[in-house]
Formats: structure tokens, C-alpha cells, sequence
């Protein structure tokens, strides 16, 4: 399973997504939610999905 990355808006760089969960938005949108491993920081990412 190849990692999905995100960009971490406090540390400023992409970052490899921890604990990453599929969540559809309010207008039906697929997104991946996770964590940053560096900071902590919630990263989202919007059309990608857990393949």
C-alpha cells in the first residue's frame, strides 16, 4: 500500500499521513484525514483515498 502525503501547514512541508481514515465532506467529496508524524497537526487532503 503506498503511503499518501499531505501538506502540514504548521511544519510547512508534505509529510507522510499517520493514521490515515477516508471522511466524506458536507458537499460529497472524498478527503483523507491523518496525522503529522513530526508536529502532531491534524492534515487533510482532499480527493485522495486509502487504495
Amino acid at each position: 500500500m503506498a503511503a499518501i502525503e499531505g501538506y502540514c501547514m504548521k511544519c510547512k512541508a508534505k509529510r507522510e499521513i499517520t493514521k490515515p481514515q477516508q471522511v466524506i465532506t458536507k458537499n460529497g467529496r472524498n478527503m483523507t484525514k491523518g496525522i503529522c508524524p513530526v508536529c502532531g497537526t491534524t492534515i487533510c487532503k482532499i480527493g485522495a483515498s486509502k487504495k
